[in-house]
């Protein structure tokens, strides 16, 4: 296989224009770079920086490396990827922080949490909440959700495409199918009224639910749950994917499930055995 044709089969024709262009830059200013090792990329990740590329342009190169390797990977080339593990520094901010994150048990237990005195927005925030723990959709793909992205009889979701994160189709759990059901045929008529809307999940006044709304709930209903400790649709989200490859999934089955378009986003959420266990130190045993 071409690397153009690996290129087009992951990736949007613009991404993969872009990572063609960087890459054919890489190779000709790297002498043999297929053979290069951690250092060789080191060091032209360092003359880029003298040439006064901007971090964010670095970054999308350093990813376009990166695919470079995992291509070769593929035909047989190599057997290994030297730049798997090279983050930026400039990018510090971006990365997961182990110590801020939940537990399953921690995001199973919101499920319980006594959330509205109506019973149908208690039901609605079931669903809402579970989306959240078991599908790690952001705020944003949620306020997208329609009535025809949902399966019931395969027990499925579709997630819509966005600038940042690619469509997929996921699976509900058991019980989420059933909650669902109900939401659906019971509750959300009776939260719609006379309105008319294909969206899934909807405020109290029947109208279609937006991502702000979304983040005051949860930080509102489970503000105070965690020892004061921040809680929002995002850190759910980056806690639903670090227990996923904390427990044991191949990293490229949780790329997938997360929808991110490049797999070092996905690494970013790895733990080492030296990192998880300074998480525990710091949960339990917090030096002020």
């Amino acid at each position: 296989m071409e690397l153009i044709d690996y290129l087009n089969s992951r990736y949007t024709p613009s991404t993969s224009i872009t990572y063609k262009k960087y890459i054919e830059n890489f190779t000709s200013n790297i002498s043999n770079a297929e053979k290069a090792q951690y250092k060789d990329i080191l060091n032209y990740i360092g003359l880029l920086r003298k040439g006064n590329k901007k971090s964010k342009t670095i970054n999308i190169i350093l990813s376009s490396i990166k695919v470079f390797y995992d291509y070769l990977y593929y035909i047989g080339q190599r057997k290994d990827n030297p730049a798997k593990y090279i983050f930026l520094k400039d990018n510090k901010h971006h990365i997961v922080q182990p110590q801020d994150l939940f537990t399953k048990d921690e995001l199973e237990s919101l499920l319980e949490i006594k959330n509205s005195v109506n019973k149908n927005m208690e039901c609605r925030n079931k669903v809402l909440v579970s989306l959240l723990i078991y599908q790690g959709v952001s705020s944003g793909e949620i306020e997208n959700i329609t009535i025809n992205d949902i399966d019931l009889s395969r027990g499925t979701i579709f997630i819509k495409s966005s600038k940042l994160i690619n469509s997929r189709e996921l699976q509900l759990k058991q019980t989420q199918i059933m909650l669902f059901h109900h939401y659906i045929n019971i509750i959300r008529p009776k939260l719609l009224k006379s309105n008319k809307s294909d969206v899934f999940i909807l405020t109290e006044n029947g109208i279609p639910i937006h991502t702000y709304n979304i983040t005051v709930y949860i930080k509102r209903t489970f503000g105070n749950c965690f020892n004061g400790k921040l809680i929002n649709p995002i850190k759910i989200r980056q806690s639903v994917i670090a227990n996923l490859l904390k427990s044991g999934h191949d990293l490229r089955i949780v790329q997938t499930f997360a929808g991110h378009k490049c797999v070092s986003t996905t690494e970013q959420y790895k733990q080492t055995q030296v990192e998880s266990l300074r998480t525990e130190i710091n949960r339990y045993h917090p030096i002020k």
